[in-house]
């Protein structure tokens, strides 16, 4: 009869731990965002005239349409007049799930405002293409910071400066090693200084793999400039930049400073 007890009560006891662990655990995954997924449009340009057709599109058809679905984070950003690699607008689409990213063609085919107000785009004919070409890369957001965030700039979008940065790694193993040092303490370290991170995404589809990029946004060049240099001197990046684990692990980076336009959401 003891055995039978003691059975009975250590079966009570696992059952209970089992409950508590998973209504932990339930209550742990509630309060996490799920992570995101981000579609970067990167179009390219002949002439002028083209990058204000696919402007257009933007900002009459596309964003208003995104907003209809309750997508209302979209960032739309242009090249400096400077920048020697030509015409170039980037378009930063936020989705919940990849699910919701494939879903999206079926949505905007499905809406007629948008398929009227993009007629120039959407039907353009060969011999007048909108744009010379157009790359599409798709990013899941990193795990500590699983959502896009609005930047807290004051300054007019005109004069802010927006840094697109990609990461390509010699190896997935070296990519791996550079993930986690951001998830470890980089991005906490641009939250410190302030310098109002947009997304950190793992690109899962690209021309260039393997590889990460992340936004960070100023209110001008020189705020900017400011900024990294008080990241450098961080005494958390010094020590993290010289740990071994984290060495060799980026074999290329592109840094491309972008103005949002004044459509944007971001």
């Amino acid at each position: 009869m003891q055995k039978n007890h003691n059975y009975n009560l250590f079966r009570k006891l696992g059952l209970a731990f089992l409950l508590l662990t998973s209504i932990g655990i339930s209550q742990i995954l509630a309060k996490t965002p799920a992570r995101e997924y981000y579609q970067l449009r990167i179009y390219q340009f002949n002439n002028k005239s083209q990058q204000e057709r696919v402007e257009n599109y933007l900002q009459n058809a596309l964003l208003p349409a995104l907003h209809r679905i309750g997508i209302n984070k979209t960032a739309v950003m242009r090249t400096l007049p400077a920048d020697t690699t030509g015409l170039k607008v980037y378009v930063l689409i936020p989705f919940k799930s990849m699910e919701h990213l494939l879903l999206l063609p079926e949505q905007l085919q499905n809406d007629k405002q948008y398929q009227t107000a993009g007629n120039d785009y959407l039907n353009a004919t060969y011999d007048n293409p909108p744009y010379k070409r157009y790359e599409t890369v798709i990013m899941k957001a990193f795990v500590k910071m699983p959502e896009m965030a609005v930047p807290k700039l004051k300054t007019a979008k005109s004069e802010r400066i927006y840094e697109l940065r990609s990461y390509e790694s010699p190896t997935e193993e070296r990519h791996l090693s550079k993930v986690k040092m951001f998830n470890e303490s980089e991005i906490n370290i641009f939250k410190q200084i302030d310098s109002n991170p947009v997304f950190w995404g793992d690109v899962i589809s690209g021309s260039h793999m393997p590889n990460l990029m992340y936004l960070t946004t100023y209110a001008n060049k020189a705020d900017r400039e400011d900024h990294w240099k008080v990241f450098k001197a961080n005494p958390d990046w010094k020590k993290l930049s010289a740990m071994p684990e984290y060495q060799k692990n980026v074999s290329h980076s592109d840094i491309l400073f972008l103005q949002p336009t004044d459509y944007s959401d971001l």
